[in-house]
């Protein structure tokens, strides 16, 4: 797929494709340039595709043509193969992620030649309907154009495509999400309006930015989000908290490399484990911090530690998500299934003669950890590329909204 999408993408949502003003002054600065390729990465990168794929083309035939590339331009370009398996193994890489079972079934959008704000905005509100699916939730990852020396990649500023915005009160509180309680602020600052009755889960704005066109902010059409509304198999009052989540997790701010080609601009998403919105993006105390909201209204008594309110307020609001989700229609799945399949999924590797890295950290979930098999091992903990990294400068921005790549 390649080209600049329509405006009616955005459809939905009235005034949704507009424009806010630049987030810095123009002309646009000197363009940075793009590190050198390291040819030995390339050439491992390319001989893996070819032991792993039936290729027409000879390899010393890909690789001389890899270096001439490079030596003329300072980079080179993958094949649409190429890349589509670049992406998929950058998932099978992918240490954090326990959902690597299924890295095969990765949709890969090729879309290099999409160069400005309002495509790339574009693109990425086509991904979420494309990968919501009416709630049967497909792995998909929209690839933009790479860094080289002729011209910088786009930077998308969220940490994920769908993210809620959060208020600071002049006494100190949030209502919403109190991570993005800096985002919104600055996005408020150039321009975004939040809704005339804000609510704790109110979608912020999509930031992109060029080099030429500098940042501009999307407002997502309501279509193209998708949720979840919170209630409980067995407490009714459970649905009066007025919860709700998004269905589909697509991270926005991680750099895709492969063979030494850097793709910052590179969104992509799997479908949610429960324990990341019921024990982390819900239970956490510097984000909506609701185990004590819950433990109040089961009456547990929460006056000393060794009653475990927590750990029963905290059960209760994971059966919750999976409920929630499982009633509308929408793909879950919980951490014991999940940690299974991992393992499965270990094995797999393992009898194709792969090493598969793990941070442990991330991989055994965070509630009952000891009761997942994924707790009880050791793993390798190299992960090699292709594969998908974070950085400070896309960090900062995704939680401050700001500065701009290219200031």
């Amino acid at each position: 797929m390649s080209g600049e999408a329509p405006e009616a993408v955005f459809s939905g949502g009235s005034g949704a494709a507009e424009r806010t003003r630049r987030l810095r002054p123009v002309p646009p600065p000197p363009a940075p340039r793009a590190p050198a390729i390291d040819l030995a990465e390339a050439e491992e990168f390319l001989r893996l595709f070819h032991a792993e794929n039936q290729v027409e083309v000879p390899i010393q035939q890909r690789l001389a043509r890899m270096r001439y590339e490079v030596e003329t331009t300072g980079t080179y370009r993958h094949t649409p193969d190429e890349l589509s398996y670049g992406a998929k193994v950058a998932w099978r890489n992918s240490a954090r992620c326990i959902g690597r079972l299924y890295w095969r079934s990765l949709k890969v959008r090729d879309l290099r030649d999409v160069h400005t704000v309002s495509g790339v905005a574009a693109h990425c509100v086509e991904h979420l309907r494309m990968a919501t699916n009416g709630g049967k939730i497909r792995p998909v990852i929209s690839v933009f154009p790479p860094e080289t020396p002729q011209r910088p990649a786009p930077r998308i500023w969220n940490e994920q495509l769908i993210r809620y915005a959060g208020y600071r009160s002049q006494d100190g509180n949030v209502l919403g999400d109190p991570r993005y309680a800096r985002f919104t602020e600055t996005v408020t600052g150039y321009g975004w309006r939040a809704p005339a009755r804000p609510t704790g889960f109110d979608p912020l704005p999509l930031v992109v930015e060029t080099r030429e066109e500098g940042a501009h902010m999307f407002a997502l059409p309501p279509d193209a989000v998708h949720e979840v509304p919170m209630t409980h198999p067995d407490l009714p009052w459970f649905a009066e908290l007025g919860l709700r989540w998004h269905a589909v997790p697509v991270i926005s701010n991680m750099r895709l490399s492969i063979g030494g080609v850097s793709y910052p601009a590179a969104p992509f998403n799997g479908w949610y484990m429960g324990t990341e919105i019921g024990a982390r993006n819900f239970a956490d105390n510097d984000r909506y911090n609701l185990v004590p909201v819950v433990a109040e209204r089961l009456g547990l008594d929460t006056s000393r530690e060794d009653t475990l309110w927590r750990d029963r307020a905290l059960v209760e609001l994971n059966r919750a998500v999976l409920h929630s989700y499982q009633q509308a229609g929408v793909t879950i799945t919980d951490h014991h299934t999940e940690s299974h399949r991992f393992l499965t999924h270990l094995a797999k590797e393992e009898s194709a003669g792969r090493k598969c890295p793990v941070d442990w950290s991330w991989i055994v979930p965070p509630m009952s950890g000891a009761q997942t098999p994924v707790f009880h091992r050791y793993y390798d903990t190299e992960a090699p590329g292709p594969n998908y990294y974070a950085d400070d400068e896309a960090t900062q921005r995704a939680l401050t909204g700001g500065p701009p790549h290219f200031a």
